[in-house]
């Protein structure tokens, strides 16, 4: 593991990681996300409806292929949703895009 890497793990994307509280906030909805370069972050989506996360993710990140571009996450195809606060589901990655 890299030190961009190691800087990800155990944060909420778009908290920077010299943030006093960059972790997850215990009222808040999250979505685990699960390879690529945003691998082991976590991203807030709390209030989102069913379609909206059904949908994925394009996060801009530095990281990416190509720097300043995106990358790709998309939710497990028939994986269970947990209700409530805390990690909901899981987005995979799926690939970058400048």
């Amino acid at each position: 593991m890299n030190g961009d890497e190691q800087l990800l793990r155990g944060r909420v994307y778009g908290c920077d990681h010299d943030a006093p509280n960059p972790g997850p906030l215990p009222a808040r909805t999250y979505a685990a996300l699960v390879g690529g370069p945003l691998d082991g972050l976590l991203l807030d989506i709390t209030g989102w409806t069913a379609e909206e996360v059904d949908g994925g993710v394009a996060l801009a990140t530095e990281l990416s292929r190509w720097p300043g571009g995106r990358a790709l996450y998309d939710p497990g195809a028939d994986e269970p949703r947990t209700p409530g606060r805390g990690v909901a589901c899981h987005f995979y990655y799926s690939g970058d895009t400048p």
